[in-house]
């Protein structure tokens, strides 16, 4: 990550971009996220599905590349340590979401959405947070 963070860090500060204000960052993370989503409008393939798709691959890595970069500029530009604060939020969901428990109760493919036990211990913490 840390050469990736250099590479960035480097092509922000070439074109004077390395003042960028976060709320922008912010906003332009949302707006790439919202194409990648476009991508899938009115569909929802399976994973196996668009693996298959070169075409819709090809449009997806673009749109995923945008919000990637965007989120590791703010993450540079803020002076965040990505790899770190990545592997901590993977450590805190790991907690917050035991392997054994979530793949019990899971639907093969269908993620969390159709899981009432992932939804039981998503609201315990919004109302802890609260």
């Amino acid at each position: 990550m840390k050469e990736i963070e250099k590479k960035v860090k480097n092509f922000l500060e070439e074109r004077a971009w390395d003042r960028l204000r976060p709320g922008d960052l912010a906003k332009s993370v949302a707006i790439e996220a919202g194409e990648l989503l476009e991508l899938f409008q009115w569909e929802n393939p399976e994973l196996g599905d668009v693996r298959n798709d070169p075409e819709k691959l090809e449009k997806i890595k673009k749109e995923l590349a945008d919000v990637l970069l965007y989120c590791i500029d703010m993450a540079v530009l803020l002076d965040l340590d990505t790899e770190k604060l990545i592997t901590e939020k993977l450590e805190y969901i790991s907690k917050k979401y035991p392997a054994e428990l979530m793949r019990k109760h899971a639907e093969r493919g269908a993620g969390s959405g159709n899981d009432p036990e992932y939804w039981r211990i998503k609201n315990e913490y919004r109302r802890k947070a609260l």
